[in-house]
């Protein structure tokens, strides 16, 4: 990258230049996409008032860019930073994820935890950096809360093969990786079982009606649904 000599460089742009220079491990497109969150501001993420890109394209897909950019970076756009066979589980349910900056002050901090919660991987991790981050900064606020709620569900996505989840105040919808699941009988019966109505759409999109309108309910019938899913697939696995 060039910048002409004779312009002093603004505070946000040497932000951006020291946090690209911290990416090159797994993960750092959702610590890039968070930390441009960060220093430049959203806006309301859940209302119209919007600010930037995001604006534009809509947060999960200026998110999905931005790891996009990062990992064609680092392979020096040797292949398709796109690879149809991975599997980055996508969790749309209206909720405010992030670290806030009243919570960690510095951005070098907030970076870095960033990225270890990209690595966790199980709910005992999750619930041993939540009472990490209790005993360093006090009490976890709702951003934060929500923030390992997803990570938590993402995990169960991984398990059950899910690449999406969408959920809002009349419902949810699940979409498999590559429109397949590795235990179909098991989830017709699982759809059954449910008290509220779930379908199998045509198009291979698990569609659960149910009247959710808070985000906090929403956040666990969606982790709820997705470690019931994962459970019906593990079932396939174990027997196979």
């Amino acid at each position: 990258m060039t910048h002409p000599a004779n312009r002093i460089m603004t505070i946000g742009a040497q932000k951006r230049l020291e946090v690209l220079q911290s990416l090159d491990t797994l993960g750092a497109g959702f610590t890039l996409a968070s930390h441009d969150m960060d220093i430049r501001g959203a806006g309301n993420l859940l209302g119209d008032e919007q600010s930037g890109h995001i604006k534009e394209v809509g947060v999960e897909l200026y998110q999905q860019m931005l790891e996009e950019a990062v990992a064609a970076a680092r392979d020096g756009g040797a292949e398709d930073a796109q690879d149809e066979g991975a599997l980055s589980p996508q969790i749309n349910v209206g909720a405010t994820v992030l670290i806030p900056e009243t919570y960690v002050e510095d951005l070098n901090l907030r970076m870095a935890l960033y990225r270890r919660i990209a690595d966790l991987d199980s709910k005992s991790e999750i619930e041993g950096f939540a009472a990490e981050l209790i005993d360093r900064f006090g009490p976890i606020p709702t951003e934060v809360d929500q923030l390992l709620s997803v990570i938590e569900i993402k995990i169960a996505c991984m398990a059950a093969g899910i690449s999406k989840i969408d959920a809002g105040p009349k419902g949810i919808t699940v979409s498999f990786h590559r429109d397949r699941f590795a235990n179909p009988g098991g989830l017709v019966e699982f759809i059954s079982k449910q008290k509220v109505t779930a379908k199998l759409r045509p198009d291979h999109k698990l569609v659960y009606l149910a009247r959710i309108d808070s985000v906090e309910r929403r956040l666990k019938v969606v982790k709820q649904l997705a470690l019931g899913i994962s459970k019906v697939a593990q079932k396939a696995k174990q027997a196979a």
